[in-house]
């Protein structure tokens, strides 16, 4: 069994939630659903005020009519492993019907409204878009 460090594991997991993607947008497919999960590493780490801001203004999201779903939260206490990162302070998974839905959301009001507004909370924000497959 081969072990992957934290980078390994990171671009191995990238590179699989990404080709779909770049496949689907390739082939026009836009029937699938599609997760955007989204990480924020706060400006003031561990600062209580800033996270309780950040998830108010996430909240604000669930006005965009193309979310499906919204979930909110922060890092789960759970084990300890090495291919854990647990280092953000605040998590948004966003479910979408389709690509071109959740490309309407990045350019809707109400989450333009939210970066200009909160994005001084957060030093560091990365995202994972998923289309989801039938196996």
């Amino acid at each position: 069994m081969k072990f992957f460090n934290r980078r390994q594991f990171v671009t191995t997991v990238s590179a699989l939630i990404t080709a779909p993607m770049a496949m689907a947008q390739n082939t026009g497919n836009t029937s699938s659903q599609v997760i955007h999960h989204v990480f924020f590493w706060l400006k003031n780490p561990g600062n209580e005020q800033d996270r309780k801001e950040l998830m108010q203004g996430l909240q604000t999201l669930r006005g965009v009519k193309q979310v499906k779903k919204l979930l909110i939260g922060t890092p789960a206490r759970t084990e300890q492993r090495t291919v854990v990162d647990s280092t953000y302070d605040v998590s948004e998974m966003m479910y979408f019907d389709n690509a071109a839905e959740q490309d309407q959301y990045q350019v809707d009001p109400i989450h333009k409204a939210f970066v200009e507004k909160y994005s001084h909370l957060w030093e560091k924000v990365v995202v994972y878009d998923m289309l989801v497959t039938e196996m």
